[in-house]
């Protein structure tokens, strides 16, 4: 993502400077002109002058008043033009916002009003918002693929040796279809097994409901997105399948959206009051949750939120430990295993170019083997060097007491001491640390993929050194979004509408006021349209609005790259190195001359487009 918008950033900024140095100037307002640049060569020394004007004419604000002194980033040269000089509109009035009069600093406090504040505000949101639509080239939009691995941290796949994997949702793929199997047995055990009421059955599973990385208020169930700031995304909560107005939110909250870091401590995600869902499996879940709340309240039965909470998890966890998902998935593996081929594709290329590879998975032998069998071949325990199952992960990287177990051919266990980890073979759970001791594999020269950020990734990183990959297959669904012509207006209005916002709110008068109040609301309006191209209750799983969301900050802190999903390795060479983009800190902005859609669009020379933030 980060990608298109700096390209796009990067047009936006030749498009402009096309337009104030060799093209005729659009047709626009006569009350305003805004990146009007003249520059005068006289007859004689023309060539001279015209090398001179290039290197020092940029692009300007035709509403400088009169008094501004350049800032010391901005060139002193201006140059006038031996042409008809464009027509332009009013300048902007002495102790106009933002500006002291023959002081260098620009004042961020001014309460000085120009003669007509309405219609100068006016004319600058009319100004910018034609310059957002004018200029998104055609084509600026389809800049995404989601084959692209994304770096978190700087990775040269020519240092890795060994990959190591995680079977679900890592080498296989699952089918939608099988959370809809998930939610319809664990809600038939609430009834059977917890006597819920017969009524819930009524409850079908919603696909579009929940987005990954959610949490849940376990007391008041409540299911909400939080960015990472600990901050709850207002609109975003909901009590069953009802929104919980903001207003209420934040009685619920003591007057406040954030969420102490002691309700939500724990490294896992599960803190003792709530919970944040990073499993994939977890979606089926969060809309039984959802749905049985919803049930309980609008059926005016009184009920306990925690005794709910506890009560779904165990018919989830039902699901799985009975072994009916396995089931399924090896009775129908056509439809629910997707992409198998392209897996297949990915280990016969790393081991044809002598990488080693290891398989750590939860999962069951006879799974696993069904799986691969139907993805890879039946030799499909050729490509790995050690495999290994049921590891009871994430305590397989914290938990240094339990011993690796050998299975023979047929899947049963064996009882002699294991001194090596040979290929061919299959161990059942083991430890992380006589994994180390065994095959001397460690630090940067392993590269681990899993869709887990807890269980899978974050001990490796943070305890070990490994380098870790994130497989999101959400990414895939989100770059078709953000590819989208509307998005992008959408997207670049808000962040322009906010620098404007921003930069007037200086203008304190009763009728300033009452514009700022109007973008205020437009402003709101832009947000809830672009969370909803995504997910109409949540968003994206990436963002609240300018904020990563807290998914978003683990995965930083997690994983050293992240991809759609495993395929995405055979774009790539194995010598090839990923390299993080250099996004700006907030106090490096203005230095930073492409940036448009990741909101440092504030450069000394566009000063128009320094609202887009």
């Amino acid at each position: 993502m980060t990608m298109s918008f700096k390209t796009l950033g990067a047009i936006l900024t030749r498009t402009l400077w096309t337009k104030g140095h060799k093209t005729p100037p659009l047709a626009r307002s006569p009350k305003v002109n805004r990146l009007s640049t003249t520059c005068s060569v006289s007859a004689a020394g023309a060539g001279r002058e015209e090398q001179g004007c290039e290197e020092k004419c940029k692009v300007g604000s035709s509403d400088r008043p009169s008094g501004e002194v350049p800032s010391s980033t901005e060139p002193a040269h201006r140059c006038t033009t031996g042409d008809k000089k464009r027509p332009t509109g009013p300048k902007e009035p002495v102790g106009a916002p933002g500006v002291v009069t023959g002081v260098k600093r620009r004042s961020h406090t001014s309460t000085a009003v120009p003669a007509n504040t309405t219609s100068y505000m006016w004319a600058r949101y009319n100004e910018t918002k034609r310059l957002v639509h004018d200029v998104i080239p055609p084509g600026a939009c389809n800049l995404l693929n989601s084959s692209t691995i994304y770096a978190n941290n700087e990775v040269n796949l020519a240092e890795v040796d060994i990959y190591g994997f995680d079977y679900d949702y890592t080498l296989a793929l699952y089918s939608n279809a099988l959370h809809s199997m998930i939610y319809n047995t664990a809600r038939d055990f609430l009834i059977q097994h917890f006597k819920y009421p017969e009524a819930i059955r009524k409850y079908d599973y919603i696909p579009n409901f929940a987005v990954r990385g959610l949490h849940y208020d376990i007391q008041k169930g409540l299911l909400m997105k939080i960015d990472a700031f600990h901050y709850i995304e207002p609109g975003t909560v909901y009590r069953g399948l009802s929104p919980v107005p903001d207003e209420e939110v934040l009685q619920l909250n003591g007057g406040t959206y954030h969420v102490p870091l002691q309700e939500d401590s724990g490294f896992y995600g599960k803190g003792p009051k709530i919970k944040q869902f990073m499993d994939i499996f977890s979606i089926p879940e969060m809309t039984l949750l959802a749905a049985t709340n919803d049930f309980f309240i609008t059926s005016g039965i009184e009920y306990d939120p925690v005794h709910l909470f506890k009560d779904v998890s165990e018919a989830i966890g039902m699901v799985h430990l009975k072994g009916y998902m396995y089931k399924w998935v090896m009775r129908d593996l056509d439809k629910l295993i997707q992409r198998g081929e392209e897996t297949a594709a990915v280990l016969h290329r790393l081991v044809s170019q002598g990488k080693k590879l290891f398989l750590i998975t939860n999962s069951p032998f006879s799974f696993v083997d069904k799986g691969m069998t139907h993805m890879v071949g039946k030799e499909w325990r050729d490509f790995f060097d050690v495999v290994i199952v049921q590891a009871d992960k994430p305590h397989f990287f914290t938990d240094c007491i339990k011993p690796f177990r050998r299975l023979d051919g047929n899947g049963d266990l064996r009882w002699e001491k294991i001194n090596s980890l040979d290929k061919g073979q299959i161990y059942k759970q083991g430890n992380l640390f006589d994994f180390l001791r065994l095959s001397g594999w460690r630090g940067s020269k392993v590269l681990y993929f899993g869709d887990h950020l807890y269980s899978d990734l974050a001990d490796l990183m943070l305890r070990h050194g490994w380098r870790t990959a994130a497989i999101v297959p959400e990414l895939e669904q989100e770059t078709k979004v953000v590819s989208t012509k509307q998005y992008a207006l959408s997207l670049t209005w808000l962040q322009a509408l906010t620098g404007l916002m921003e930069r007037l709110q200086t203008h304190r008068d009763p009728a300033s006021k009452v514009v700022l109040e109007e973008w205020h609301n437009e402003r709101e309006e832009l947000m809830v349209v672009t969370k909803n191209l995504f997910n109409p209750q949540f968003g994206s799983l990436f963002r609240t609005c300018h904020n990563p969301t807290y998914f978003s900050r683990r995965l930083c802190r997690f994983s050293d790259i992240y991809m759609a999903s495993l395929s995405c390795l055979l774009n790539y060479d194995l010598t090839y190195t990923f390299y993080p983009r250099r996004t700006p800190l907030q106090h490096e902005a203005p230095l930073w001359m492409d940036q448009l859609c990741t909101g440092c669009m504030k450069t000394p020379f566009l000063e128009e487009m320094s609202q887009i933030r």
